[in-house]
This record gives structure tokens, C-alpha cells and sequence, in this order.
């Protein structure tokens, strides 16, 4: 199988695209697929428990539905620090989320290293 690479920049300003990348990539997951996602900017917001519980796409799914399965899954999570500081994000909005923070460089690393990216 190959390898998936989300990067995620809506957040709950745009909740049906903030759900969907999740969606996908649960969806690659259960495809057998080796996923990473990447949240930056706004999409920090997602990583926080009150985003988690209540952003609700149109059609594309629940946050608290697909995040906590990627989690259990292993896929490798990431969160933007310098887009999670400007927004407020901390250490305590990771603890048993299996996302770490994280900058450009590894976003660049990732995107290399993926065979496709998908951007939300």
C-alpha cells in the first residue's frame, strides 16, 4: 500500500473541511494505507477537546468520531507549534492524543517522503 500524507490548515472556521481530512484519512487507514497528518494554522484549534467534541462537518463526519481513531490506529500526528502557540494550543490540549508538536521542516520531511499529499 502506499503512503498518505493530510495536511490539515481549516479549522472549526470551516468545520465540513476540518472533518473531512479527518474522514480521509481514517478512511486511507482502513485501506491498509501509511498515514500522517500534519494540522497548521487554524487547524490547530482541532487538537483542543472542546473543537474535538463539538466540530461537526456537513456530510463529512465528526472530529470526535474519526481523531480518537487515528490515534488508536498509530498514525503519526503532528501539530504546527508555531501555529498552536499564536492560537493558544499547549502541551496539556495533546496529553493521550498521540499528536506531538512540530514545525516546517518536518512538514517538508513528510511531504517528501510521502507518495501523496492530500491538503484540507
Amino acid at each position: 500500500m502506499g503512503s498518505l500524507l493530510v495536511h490539515v490548515t481549516h479549522g472549526p472556521e470551516a468545520p465540513s473541511r476540518a472533518a473531512l481530512a479527518c474522514t480521509v484519512a481514517k478512511a486511507a487507514v482502513d485501506g491498509g494505507h501509511d498515514v500522517t497528518v500534519f494540522f497548521a494554522g487554524d487547524a490547530a484549534y482541532l487538537v483542543k477537546d472542546e473543537v474535538i467534541d463539538n466540530l461537526n462537518g456537513i456530510g463529512t463526519g465528526s472530529l470526535r468520531d474519526t481523531l480518537p481513531a487515528l490515534s488508536e490506529a498509530g498514525v503519526s500526528m503532528f501539530v504546527s507549534g508555531m501555529s498552536s502557540k499564536s492560537r493558544g494550543v499547549t502541551e496539556g490540549d495533546l496529553v493521550g492524543k498521540g499528536i506531538e508538536f512540530s514545525g516546517p521542516p518536518k512538514l517538508v520531511e513528510l511531504t517528501f517522503q510521502a507518495d501523496r499529499v492530500l491538503c484540507y
